[in-house]
């Protein structure tokens, strides 16, 4: 068992300090928030136990930067502070394991590079479901190590709060579990304060779970959602690929922690629950960083063998730390959006890099990039065309979005009260938002394609206008179209309501 060492509180305090600005240093400000965003910032402002989507511990972060004005800023602080925090639970949790100064920097730095410059800038539940997973390993270590029951309880609330932000730490429960039965700590698991531990994680958990049950177990919907329009394409070849590609800076770590944790009779439990993780990741066909909560511990594991390793060759450790600095410089363009969109299609187009999307076809940049881009353009451009109606036209007009993106960043950006109450969307949460006694004459439609000719209320305007699209290239949301329909008969309303009423019956009991 190695011995504890203090944290090296300067050094983990400035580590975390360059971790929380260096997303708002390095990219480019051209860039908008991300689609998923626009949907959690809008969850905050409609308050609940549960949404049809995830958890609701993201939105209530987001109720709080409505309080700070809503801003970019006051959204992208989160993750950065988030992502902040966990690079501290990573050095204390290398500090338990033995690691001094050198491990501790190892650590650190770890969690500066990789896909964790990504995950660390996008207010998604992402940055807390890897907090919850390193925070929830590092009580449970000093629980074993201590025996102490407030580590014990530490550890359960950790796991409760991991659920109220992700649920894939059903996965981490699960692969932990399996790995303590598979080691000597099995031992925990008939403990009488391990079954209080659990009571309370259950009754902290409970809410949201009756929230589930009360609206006919959304996350089933979502999850079959999912599998047919993203999951059913995952390989599993690209799954492990992946694994290694997330962390291409730090591959020398965590594969060096996952060795030294199966060599320890104390901590081989962290390298079973590495193995289920990705396992059961896969035979889920879980998305590929899914899995990147499980790595912060193998960092600090990593950092101390290394650590252990170099203790005659320290010229090492200089390095190590080169080649972290060196690969990350060379990522950067592919993790973060540091330049301009042009300039950085053009930097992927000189080095071969091409991005499938969702699509399955190929782009000039990462998904998520193009995912930030032409939200503006698009709510301006609906604005500017509600603002110019009449005033007896706005008060019967209604703006419906086809998804949740569109309609998320047009009550983001939007600059008039009545232009965000009007607009409405029926896809994920805001089904559930819409007002019950809809009523309209008038519609403005936004979507990338045309009403079908099967979308019936569509078929009772007198007339339709297309007023604009979004024209940036490099946007997902290029050719988004803004519609003008016209003068409803008295069945549109009625049978938009209908339709509503009976998309709403899926999720209630």
């Amino acid at each position: 068992m190695n011995q504890k060492q203090f944290p090296i509180w300067w050094l983990i305090i400035l580590l975390a300090i360059v971790k929380f600005v260096l997303p708002f240093l390095l990219q480019s400000p051209v860039y908008e928030l991300q689609r998923d965003e626009y949907l959690y910032y809008q969850q905050g402002q409609h308050l609940a136990l549960g949404y049809l989507e995830n958890p609701p511990l993201l939105s209530y972060l987001a109720t709080i930067s409505s309080w700070f004005g809503g801003t970019e800023y006051s959204v992208r602080c989160w993750p950065s502070l988030i992502g902040a925090a966990t690079l501290i639970i990573t050095c204390l949790v290398t500090a338990e394991l033995g690691g001094k100064f050198f491990a501790q920097l190892l650590a650190g730095l770890s969690l500066l590079t990789g896909s964790f410059l990504r995950v660390h800038a996008l207010f998604q539940p992402n940055s807390l479901d890897i907090f919850f997973w390193t925070i929830s390993l590092y009580f449970l270590i000093r629980f074993l190590r201590s025996q102490q029951t407030n580590h014990l309880i530490a550890f359960a609330i950790s796991i409760a709060l991991g659920f109220w932000s992700k649920y894939s730490i059903a996965f981490f429960g699960a692969s932990l579990l399996l790995g303590l039965l598979l080691t000597r700590q099995r031992e925990i698991l008939f403990q009488k304060r391990t079954y209080a531990a659990l009571l309370v994680t259950l009754l902290i958990i409970l809410p949201n779970i009756y929230w589930q049950y009360a609206h006919n177990w959304p996350l089933i919907h979502h999850m079959e959602e999912l599998r047919e329009t993203q999951l059913k394409y995952i390989s599993r070849a690209d799954f492990i690929k992946n694994q290694f590609l997330m962390m291409l800076p730090v591959v020398f770590v965590w594969i060096a922690g996952l060795i030294w944790v199966f060599k320890s009779k104390e901590l081989r439990f962290l390298g079973f629950t590495y193995v289920f993780v990705i396992t059961l990741l896969m035979l889920g066909s879980g998305k590929s960083y899914y899995a990147l909560g499980i790595y912060p511990v193998l960092f600090a594991a990593g950092a101390v063998a290394w650590q252990q390793w170099t203790n005659k060759l320290k010229w090492l450790r200089f390095a190590f730390i080169l080649i972290i600095l060196g690969f990350t410089y060379l990522i950067l363009p592919l993790a973060l959006a540091i330049y301009e969109p042009a300039k950085l299609a053009a930097l992927h187009e000189k080095y071969g890099e091409k991005h499938k999307w969702e699509d399955l076809k190929e782009h000039p940049l990462p998904q998520d990039f193009a995912d930030m881009l032409g939200w503006k353009e698009l709510t301006l451009k609906t604005e500017n065309f509600f603002n110019s109606l009449p005033d007896s036209t706005k008060r019967n007009t209604i703006i419906y979005c086809r998804n949740y993106g569109q309609t998320g960043s047009l009550q983001f950006y939007g600059k008039g009260e009545d232009f965000k109450k009007r607009t409405i969307g029926d896809n994920g949460s805001f089904l559930l938002w819409i007002p019950a006694g809809l009523n309209f004459k008038h519609l403005i439609f936004v979507g990338h394609d045309m009403p079908e000719a099967d979308d019936e209320v569509f078929q009772h305007f007198e007339k339709s206008t297309l007023i604009d699209s979004v024209t940036n290239i490099y946007s997902r949301q290029l050719g988004d179209k803004i519609i003008f329909f016209e003068h409803a008969d008295d069945k549109a309303a009625k049978l938009a309501r209908e339709g509503l009423s009976e998309e709403r019956k899926k999720f209630n009991r």
